[in-house]
């Protein structure tokens, strides 16, 4: 991917080396957010939920501890992760402005260990996700070891594709589309409920592949293989692969993300189409099964 030279955003928070309390703040939609995040990936949700609830003055405020150490491989990282969001920035700026609406840009989190958010409370095991509440990203960079060694995707667009999936959940928040779909759920089946929770990410992972084709038109970021690279890291934490790595085998039903087929589809679907219209993951019968 040819990002060095590149802009980089002003909308990075480093909170890298800050403490925090485990403490769920708030509850009801927020917690329910994270624990889906922490599904997404794998992760024993009990990560999230095993919190002090006693309240602690000047809790809600994280406080530094040291002056973090980033190695030069994070500094690198961090360097990066600021390119992609600015690349994100361009690309959703114009096409909002596009359709006669303003974009608001999100702040992205870089955050060691665990991280306090408007959505509660998360370590760093939940991996990447956006926090609704705040509008922010929030990414803890050792997560990038994980995507290379523990599901197998290396590469820096496979990196790239992490940060623009959740800027797509961004873009769906600016949109109405995620409020709709809270609303939907309190109203559904639990099997209905995670049904249009795959819906809703199999869309960001679609709005990540139109970003990735209007960057590319517009800068040629992309060097032969990145495609694949993002493929293959959509295709690894895909709910089947993910289950069968953890339990051995699969249940549909529980997915919340979709499968590996599902998104890397979808992800295609974005990347080669450009059109946030053909991103309607909610409305057509085709969602690559």
């Amino acid at each position: 991917m040819r990002w060095e030279s590149g802009r980089r955003s002003e909308n990075v928070e480093d909170r890298r080396g800050f403490q925090v309390s485990r403490r769920v703040a708030g509850g009801g939609i927020a917690t329910i957010v994270l624990v889906l995040v922490a599904l997404y990936f794998g992760v024993d949700p009990s990560v999230l939920l095993n919190v002090d609830q006693t309240p602690i003055p000047g809790s809600g405020t994280p406080t530094q501890s040291a002056r973090y150490s980033a190695s030069p491989q994070e500094r690198g990282l961090a360097d990066f992760v600021s390119v992609v969001l600015a690349d994100t920035e361009d690309t959703w700026n114009a096409l909002f402005r596009s359709m006669g609406k303003s974009y608001e840009e999100p702040k992205l989190v870089l955050f060691s260990g665990a991280v306090e958010s408007a959505c509660g409370f998360a370590s760093a095991a939940v991996g990447p996700f956006y926090c609704p509440e705040d509008q922010k990203v929030y990414i803890d960079l050792s997560f990038y070891n994980d995507l290379k060694n523990r599901f197998g995707a290396p590469g820096d667009f496979a990196q790239a594709y992490v940060i623009a999936h959740e800027v797509g959940h961004h873009v769906q928040n600016l949109l109405g589309i995620s409020d709709k779909v809270h609303s939907l759920r309190g109203r559904v089946s639990e099997k209905e409920a995670n049904k249009l929770s795959v819906m809703m990410e199999l869309q960001a992972d679609c709005l990540a592949g139109v970003w990735a084709y209007h960057a590319d038109k517009a800068r040629k970021i992309l060097d032969q293989g990145d495609v694949e690279e993002a493929l293959s890291a959509a295709s690894a934490i895909g709910d089947d692969r993910l289950q069968r790595r953890s339990r051995g085998y699969v249940t549909p039903d529980s997915f919340t993300h979709g499968s590996s087929a599902q998104r890397t589809h979808w992800f295609k679907q974005g990347l080669e189409t450009g059109s946030i219209g053909r991103c309607n993951t909610f409305q057509t019968a085709d969602r690559g099964n």
